[in-house]
């Protein structure tokens, strides 16, 4: 049961209307981890600076996360990122952007990682992303991607080449209207599709997510929570919960990811609740079933129609 995550291990320090954090750990990398080793174990490949916490590192081994193919380069930082979020908790300013290992970053996949069955591709370049995939000796079952609007910038061409090679592409409504140049999701995703995905999931935050396949479609919503404490990791922990499913069940049905689609909503339920991984340390499967089940009422009707 192989699952290889690739992704950043950072610091970030944030701001948002309800508190500020002290630099904290984050990176999409750590968030899909913490996530993901709910339901299976997992093969790790990122870069830290020896600034990065020996006591971050174990805690994760503990957790059933191989961490063979995370780079630590001793006289090196860690990619931070500081930002700022506004009261709607959608939009935020970046502050701070220091690269420092990443801005280098090569990734290595070692040979016990080949046996990859499920692999999700953390937000990072899409070289990067490529590289991994080139790598593999032997084609995983199913390839996830996660990018963002800032590579669509400055990478366009880079990014179409990856996502041609990828099975299952995750985006934000405005990341997939800018990708596609279609403002209408239901158009945007046909043609996002056409560029290599077969399935594409669109997050809407605090509204959801989309789930196509061809014709089909399907939506998943996002719990109604009282307090937002802070969105950042929320897609990030979304992905760890999508993928952790898929790779615990084996399954890549269209049917089996609406589950995944539900169990990855709720994991990121969690993330929102506490800064950083705070949340997702303290859970335990009692609280994620109890959420799960949450998650079913929510959605659960009956309906008669009359003649």
């Amino acid at each position: 049961m192989s699952l290889v995550v690739v992704g950043s291990m950072a610091f970030d320090a944030i701001e948002t209307p309800f508190g500020k954090s002290d630099k904290i750990i984050g990176g999409a990398g750590t968030y899909i981890a913490w996530c993901a080793s709910n339901y299976t174990p997992v093969k790790q490949i990122s870069v830290v600076g020896g600034d990065f916490p020996q006591a971050e590192l174990d805690i994760l081994t503990e957790r059933g996360v191989d961490l063979e193919g995370v780079q630590i380069k001793k006289d090196e930082k860690t990619f931070f990122w500081s930002g700022r979020y506004h009261m709607d908790m959608n939009t935020r300013d970046t502050l701070d952007t220091q690269l420092n290992v990443l801005g280098s970053f090569e990734p290595v996949v070692p040979e016990s990682y080949q046996d990859c069955e499920f692999l999700m591709l953390g937000n990072l370049a899409p070289s990067v992303q490529r590289s991994v995939i080139q790598q593999l000796k032997t084609r995983p079952k199913l390839i996830v991607m996660d990018t963002m609007n800032f590579w669509m910038e400055i990478a366009m061409d880079d990014l179409k080449q990856t996502l041609a090679m990828v099975d299952l592409l995750m985006v934000n409504d405005s990341e997939a209207r800018e990708l596609s140049g279609e403002y209408s999701l239901v158009k945007a995703a046909a043609k996002i599709m056409q560029m290599g995905p077969k399935y594409l999931i669109i997050k809407k935050g605090e509204h959801g997510a989309l789930l196509f396949h061809g014709s089909k479609v399907f939506f998943a919503p996002a719990l109604p929570l009282e307090e937002v404490f802070d969105p950042t990791g929320a897609g990030d922990t979304f992905a760890g919960g999508f993928i952790g499913h898929i790779a615990k069940t084996k399954d890549i049905s269209f049917e089996n990811m609406k589950t995944a689609i539900i169990v990855g909503s709720a994991m990121a339920s969690f993330c929102v609740e506490k800064f950083g991984t705070q949340r997702l340390r303290e859970i335990n499967k009692a609280d994620i079933d109890a959420r799960l089940d949450e998650f079913v009422q929510l959605v659960n009707f009956d309906i008669q129609l009359g003649n």
